[in-house]
């Protein structure tokens, strides 16, 4: 058996990615778990985005599972050589239960005190059938914690929604669930953190220069 060591583990390095656009993007329809995959123009972010990574030395390729995520993840696969997409469910975007599929005009027009609480960010407020801030915070920071914590000194690809990297740009900034959000979450953009075995810092946020020219 090795000697013990109390040499921290080397970080990781993360290279995180909103998937490409859809319709429902373009619509400003509310997509949660709704399975909606990539248009055209996401297609085409999705392949920008995976040819300016295609020599970033990245070693794995993490996705949610739903498919304009995978859409994008597949891309920069193919690009890159790596023989597939991993999967995780905890990289989903956050359940939006009834507010699924409606505008934000609709939204707040058949319930109006119910959108009054989710722009307040209330930690705890879940829409029907949906999740609640506090949750999906949750969810997402351990979820992507025990993907990275696999990989030290390894650079990754975790391919997500604008939900997922919103909490983990806040856990790696300390930023509080009810501060006003004042980053952007491009699709397809590039932003980087590090993951020392404790906690993820901030490296780099919101690169779009691989998709300037669109």
């Amino acid at each position: 058996m090795p000697p013990a060591t109390d040499e921290p583990p080397e970080p990781t390095r993360i290279v995180l990615i909103r998937h490409g656009e859809t319709a429902w993007n373009a619509a400003q329809r509310i997509q949660g778990h709704f399975d909606e995959p990539l248009n055209e123009r996401g297609r085409w972010q999705a392949a920008r985005v995976a040819e300016a990574l295609r020599d970033a030395g990245l070693a794995h390729v993490y996705s949610s599972d739903l498919a304009r995520a995978r859409q994008t993840a597949e891309a920069l696969v193919q690009a890159i050589g790596l023989a597939e997409v991993r999967t995780e469910p905890a990289l989903r975007e956050r359940a939006f239960g009834r507010f699924e599929g409606l505008t934000y005009a609709e939204v707040e027009q058949r319930w109006p005190e119910d959108v009054r609480r989710w722009r307040s960010r209330e930690p705890g407020f879940a829409p029907g059938g949906g999740e609640a801030p506090e949750d999906f915070y949750a969810r997402c920071v351990s979820g992507a914690a025990a993907i990275v914590s696999r990989h030290p000194g390894e650079a990754i690809a975790l391919v997500a929604h604008g939900g997922v990297l919103d909490c983990l740009y806040r856990a790696a900034t300390g930023a509080d669930l009810r501060a006003p959000r004042t980053w952007q979450l491009g699709n397809a953009t590039i932003n980087r953190l590090l993951w020392n075995g404790d906690g993820f810092a901030l490296v780099g946020w919101n690169d779009d220069a691989h998709l300037l020219g669109d």
